[in-house]
């Protein structure tokens, strides 16, 4: 058995035929994640419960209730709380932190008898396009260690790509796990708002915060979200099953070419063009579409983002819990605490939230930007009114290397050009591979990004099972 190839509905016929035991299967898993994690940094804890987990596993199967996650070995992202387990948001000043409840997709997966390997790395508080931005260190690309495996969800893409999980939880605030997915070569997808709890997730920019999964097979992305998936009392903006029609099969695909001539790497317009022909081969109509204000998106996005973000992070203040730095005086021990405790990238968008909140500076820069985000909104809803679904590069380029672009953040901000919009308007997406390019002698892996109206997330896992099967990457 070659764990790294193994999907969670391999290993659900090996456990359930008795091939494995739940306790084998982890055993296997940790000894891959300790092996390659000392190079990949892709988990920043490996869990020493593991095979308690696994135990009561194989208890739950020997009652012959197992569910399709019973015994199956995950990797959780590290700004969702487990109880009992350090969960710091691979920031400082959260170092030490231990949960005291569990996230409500935690409870669910425990529920199902899930079996959790450890924590993954991060960029701190999710901010970043890149995993550099950890304090933990960044995670490597398990395709070239001397690239980056993308952000923020980077420790849980590479923990699946190089075998260390079957499977992991990730968050999505603008990309998070559909960019590393693309770079690491697997399956990510991020739900429609509120079609997952976010009780018990570190909150980045909650009105663009999702939980989401990420895999080797999208029926494996698919089977870790029903596990997940539903409302919540504890969580506002979860949403019922009544706000999910069943849509059919995705046949009209848009793809805003308009949005696809600046910045795309030539080798991925390629393989993008090329998927979209074989799709086409296939019976699928391709009909360019209009989306008006995405240019916009992206600054859009870098104004609500911080706002949220300056809010939110307001309650690390070495007070009520975290890291603590004294100074002369109360505002003193506040300064040193966050001066100290939060990275560059947080710092930064701390201060540029704070300031286009400010009296004076609301209505130039927040609240305009918050219409501009209605108006893409608006022009996502008119296109899904003669599409199924919307198609673009999920990233354009491939992993860049570690260091490349720290220097500068618009550059970095610009990896987000394709994924933003979805988070903006709610929407679901879903990053499958879509084949390789080389750069300095490595094959790096690109993805396909499928975006589907609010609520049709049943769109997304069937034209991202055809795409599987017809483009094989």
């Amino acid at each position: 058995m070659d764990s790294s190839k193994l999907t969670i509905q391999d290993a659900r016929v090996l456990l359930d035929e008795g091939k494995i035991t739940a306790v084998d299967l982890a055993a296997r898993y940790v000894a891959r994640a300790k092996e390659r994690n000392e190079e990949l940094n892709a988990y920043l804890e490996i869990f020493d419960d593991v095979e308690e987990q696994a135990r009561r596993a194989d208890e739950i199967m020997a009652q012959g209730n197992a569910t399709a996650l019973t015994g199956i070995p995950l990797a959780i992202k590290d700004n969702i709380l487990i109880k009992g387990h350090k969960a710091s948001s691979a920031s400082k000043i959260l170092e030490n932190y231990v949960a005291s409840y569990d996230a409500h997709v935690i409870t669910k997966l425990k529920d199902a008898g899930a079996v959790f390997v450890g924590r993954t790395n991060m960029d701190e508080f999710a901010l970043g396009s890149s995993t550099e931005n950890s304090a933990f260190g960044p995670t490597k690309n398990p395709h070239d260690v001397m690239r980056i495996p993308g952000g923020t969800s980077g420790g849980s893409a590479a923990a699946v790509a190089d075998g260390l999980a079957i499977a992991a939880l990730g968050t999505d605030t603008g990309g998070s796990i559909r960019q590393p997915a693309a770079l690491c070569g697997v399956v990510g997808y991020k739900p429609t708002y509120g079609a997952v709890s976010r009780y018990g997730v570190m909150a980045a920019a909650s009105s663009l915060d999702q939980v989401g999964t990420l895999a080797t097979t999208v029926s494996d992305a698919e089977a870790l979200f029903e596990t997940i998936r539903g409302i919540d009392a504890q969580d506002s903006t979860s949403l019922p099953e009544s706000s999910f029609a069943a849509m059919r099969a995705p046949k009209k695909i848009g793809v805003p070419r308009h949005f696809l001539t600046e910045g795309v790497d030539a080798d991925v317009l390629e393989a993008f063009n090329s998927s979209l022909k074989k799709l086409e081969e296939e019976g699928y109509q391709i009909i360019e579409v209009e989306l008006p204000n995405i240019q916009y998106a992206l600054a859009s996005y870098y104004i609500v983002n911080p706002a949220e973000v300056s809010t939110n992070l307001a309650r690390y203040d070495g007070i009520r819990y975290g890291t603590s730095h004294k100074g002369e005086d109360l505002l003193g021990d506040y300064m040193q605490t966050r001066g100290e405790g939060f990275g560059k990238e947080s710092r930064r968008r701390i201060l540029i939230g704070t300031f286009v909140l400010s009296s004076g500076y609301a209505d130039a820069y927040y609240r305009k930007a918050t219409a501009v985000r209605e108006q893409i909104r608006d022009d996502f809803r008119k296109v899904f009114e003669s599409v199924d679904v919307i198609a673009t590069p999920t990233s354009p380029t491939p992993a860049f290397k570690i260091g490349e672009r720290s220097s500068d953040p618009l550059e970095m901000y610009a990896a987000d050009i394709f994924t933003v919009p979805v988070n903006l308007t709610g929407v679901p997406a879903i990053s499958i591979p879509m084949g390789k390019v080389n750069r300095d002698g490595s094959n790096l892996p690109i993805g396909m990004q499928f975006i589907a109206a609010h609520g049709a997330d049943s769109s997304i896992f069937s034209i991202g099972k055809e795409f599987e099967r017809i483009v094989g990457a």
